[in-house]
């Protein structure tokens, strides 16, 4: 007899994912170490950058590198993503709160509380998302108005790293500065700009020589040494500057009041879609290559818990890492545990590396941002976009333009992508393809005035058209065999090939029954081929007749083309 816990042991492995982790051997743990220390010391200064390009204070960079990536791995389909600070995810929070409450100063007390509101709210609606198996929504973002986007935003972000990459102060003025090379050649710190720009040609060469070098952690010990040795902070000079150390502590945020809650609505709704669009790239790689079946919704849950979890160490939002992400399939991950042990070496590190990082130049966050971003740009996918598909290609632009002019407000750009592509996608819809037929030397099917086809018998129409007869589009439907039939009075034999007709709702068959009496009225016998069952079933619903002298149904092409053969050799059917 079956114990009656049996069915909640058979629920275990989908309520927490991680128990479907194969068991751990020596073996498997010495490569998932291996895999977690080489995207570990890569995470350490990445991890620091992007809370400055957050606005944070660097060290909650650190905190989102721990826990939260423990949090997200631990409930996620995807268990070989690298979770944690992200490039796109950090400059959404800084431009998100330097929108919505305009004055706030980056690192202040109530940007960092509002930072964790971010994380608190997009985490729980991402949460919410995954446990009401709504992870289709997020769908509509198609891939043209994301690689825009992201193509926007990573021009914003090399924008906002320039002060740092150059040593400008954060008052300068760009238009002044630009009115002449003098004043703008005065105002370059020459040591950080060798720090930045050396630092980037390092970081660019090392990714092409070889990807799974801990390049990044290199250049933060070789520049952290050159700028103690120099006395750069001491000269003038930007550096990260004293970080705590010690294990993060439980952080509650201050209520922040309904109006700053109401104003974070937007910032959370971006953060909610695009972080998780990060995250399904990177997871659609990782499911393709281990042959497995991407469970959308329940990486939902880990990322919204690995969100929670970074709200609650005092940090910003967090999401996955394309570039960290590949880099832990290259280095040979099989498992969440690679994940576990970055997070260890991330821990370690906030416990025993911290002093390191105090020398480290701003203008050397600033070039490893850059060099995180500089994968996202490319303009030729724009120039693709156009040979596929000439409307998304101007949607894609807008929803580029729109980004860079709005920003720091970068919810107009995804809201503008989101609405044009619904548009196109409405507008298709309610514009189907409807075309008439001719028999093509191959014995296909083709648009006959496209192949220049005579038409299917004398006196007879044969029209298809490719999409659903639903609300959206019954009235261009009916439209088209309206207008056909005045333009042709002489039509005596209609055919409507159904085949491709997957669909039928209740205007459908209002509309198709409202054809049919037409059709009765006009004289002209209605011929219908290829219908599929769960439209007849339907229309029979609607009080159709299968056996009606009006009307002849047919169950392939080749049957409705044989029986309309007496037709063209000049005799009545």
């Amino acid at each position: 007899m079956p114990s009656p816990s049996a069915p909640w042991r058979a629920r275990l492995p989908a309520l927490f994912p991680f128990l479907n982790w194969p068991r751990p051997n020596a073996s498997l743990l010495r490569g998932e170490a291996l895999a977690g220390l080489t995207v570990g010391l890569m995470l350490i200064p990445q991890s620091v950058a992007y809370a400055t390009l957050a606005g944070m204070p660097p060290v909650t960079g650190i905190y989102a590198a721990i826990l939260p990536a423990i949090a997200a791995v631990l409930f996620s389909s995807s268990t070989r993503l690298a979770v944690g600070p992200t490039a796109l995810t950090g400059l959404l929070v800084g431009a998100g709160l330097a929108g919505a409450v305009p004055g706030l100063q980056p690192g202040s007390v109530q940007w960092v509380q509002l930072a964790i509101w971010l994380a608190l709210l997009s985490g729980l609606l991402q949460l919410l998302l995954g446990f009401m198996r709504f992870g289709w929504l997020l769908n509509v973002v198609n891939a043209p108005v994301l690689t825009a986007f992201t193509q926007a935003a990573a021009w914003l972000i090399i924008g906002s790293q320039l002060r740092a990459l150059t040593g400008l102060d954060a008052g300068s003025d760009w238009l002044g500065l630009l009115t002449g090379p003098q004043a703008f050649l005065a105002a370059i710190d020459a040591r950080a700009l060798a720090f930045g720009a050396g630092t980037l040609a390092w970081l660019v060469l090392a990714r092409r020589w070889r990807p799974g070098f801990p390049a990044v952690l290199l250049a933060v010990l070789a520049t952290a040494g050159g700028s103690y040795l120099m006395s750069y902070e001491a000269s003038g000079g930007a550096v990260v500057g004293a970080l705590p150390a010690g294990l993060p502590s439980l952080v509650l945020p201050t209520w922040p009041g309904w109006e700053l809650l109401g104003a974070l609505l937007l910032p959370t709704l971006v953060i909610t879609l695009i972080s998780f669009l990060e995250t399904a790239s990177s997871a659609k790689v990782d499911h393709e290559r281990s042959g497995t079946r991407w469970d959308q919704d329940q990486d939902l849950i880990g990322q919204g818990l690995g969100k929670i979890a970074a709200g609650f160490s005092g940090a910003f939002p967090v999401s996955s890492s394309f570039s960290r992400s590949a880099l832990n399939l290259y280095a040979g991950a099989r498992t969440g545990w690679s994940t576990v042990f970055s997070a260890v070496v991330v821990l370690l590190a906030l416990l025993f590396f911290v002093p390191v990082l105090h020398h480290v130049p701003q203008a050397v966050l600033a070039a490893i941002v850059v060099t995180a971003v500089l994968g996202l740009i490319k303009p030729r996918e724009f120039m693709r976009l156009w040979r596929v598909a000439r409307a998304e290609a101007v949607i894609a632009v807008l929803t580029f333009a729109v980004t860079l002019l709005a920003a720091p407000q970068l919810y107009w750009g995804v809201l503008t992508g989101v609405v044009l592509s619904l548009g196109h996608f409405l507008y298709t819809r309610l514009h189907p393809r409807i075309i008439e037929v001719g028999l093509h030397p191959d014995g296909s099917l083709r648009d006959r005035h496209l192949w220049h086809l005579p038409p299917l018998a004398p006196h007879t129409s044969g029209l298809r058209m490719d999409a659903a007869l639903d609300f959206a589009s019954a009235a261009e439907f009916e439209r088209a065999i309206v207008e056909h039939l005045a333009a042709h009075p002489d039509t005596r034999h209609l055919v409507v090939f159904a085949q491709s007709i997957n669909r039928l709702d209740a205007t459908g068959a209002e509309t198709f029954l409202k054809i049919a009496q037409h059709l009765r009225e006009q004289q002209v016998l209605l011929h219908v081929s290829g219908m599929k069952l769960p439209v007849e079933q339907t229309l029979l619903r609607a009080g159709w007749k299968t056996h009606d002298p009006a009307h002849r149904l047919y169950r392939t092409d080749a049957e409705a083309l044989a029986a309309l053969t007496p037709l063209r050799e000049g005799s009545a059917p």
